[in-house]
Order: structure tokens, then C-alpha cells, then sequence
């Protein structure tokens, strides 16, 4: 018997769907450890470690670019960080993030509000926020 075919492997560079994770220009630092950003992120730090409180934003659970920070930067997946997320504010020991619907508002209140967190697929140059490299 024999089997006629073509395979076809489709590379899927991390750049295509990496995800930038921004902070408000007024943070200190340049980087996060993957740990500290999973922290913030999991809404298990509430400060910047020079005090200052932190404001998470995210997007839609469904959304690519969240999506892809669970899973690129975070090492989680969507279901993951939502069922921590929901321990908490149940539990009462912390509040959701802000959901934003788009990419463009996440700029904007990240921009906006001291001390905020978030992500977005790519910063352009003249966004008026800094990327926080996570490694």
C-alpha cells in the first residue's frame, strides 16, 4: 500500500503573536521576572516594589492578545489565570483587574494611571507607554 501526500509544517514565529507588556511611564525598571510578572498579573501583588500601587488591566479572556500573554509570558493558560482571579475576589483578598475592550483603551489607561499594568500585540513608537521586558 502507498500513500501519496503532501505535509505541510507551518513555523509560527513568536514574534507573530507575542505580546509587548506595558507599564505607565512613571515605573521604574525596564524588566520583570516571569514569576513577579505572574504575581502582578494573578492580581497576588498589589506594589511595585517601591511601594506604589499597581493597576492591571486586561483584555477580553478570548482576545489574541490575551491569549497569547497567558501563554507566551505568563506560562498559563486563559482558564488558569481567571480561576485564580476568581479564588480571590470571592475569598475577598483582592479585586479583578480593569477589563478594557480594546487595545487602543488599553494604552490609554495604562497611559493615564499611575502606577498600571497591561499588554498589548505590539507598542508603536509614539505610544505614550514603556514596555516592560519579562524574562
Amino acid at each position: 500500500m502507498r500513500l501519496y501526500g503532501w505535509f505541510f509544517l507551518i513555523f509560527i514565529s513568536p514574534q507573530a503573536v507575542a505580546v509587548d507588556v506595558i507599564v505607565n511611564r512613571a515605573v521604574a525598571g525596564n524588566s520583570l521576572a516571569e514569576a513577579s510578572a505572574r504575581a502582578f498579573f494573578g492580581m497576588r501583588l498589589s506594589k511595585w516594589p517601591d511601594g506604589r500601587p499597581v493597576q492591571v488591566f486586561v483584555l477580553p479572556d478570548a482576545h489574541p492578545a490575551h491569549v497569547a500573554l497567558c501563554k507566551e509570558q505568563l506560562n498559563l493558560y486563559p482558564y488558569q489565570l481567571r480561576q485564580s482571579w476568581d479564588r480571590l475576589v470571592y475569598s475577598g483578598m483582592a479585586q479583578a483587574p480593569v477589563e478594557v475592550a480594546t487595545e487602543e483603551e488599553m494604552i490609554s489607561r495604562v497611559a493615564t494611571t499611575p502606577g498600571a499594568l497591561g499588554y498589548v500585540r505590539k507598542v508603536r513608537a509614539n505610544d505614550p507607554v514603556k514596555i516592560l521586558y519579562v524574562d
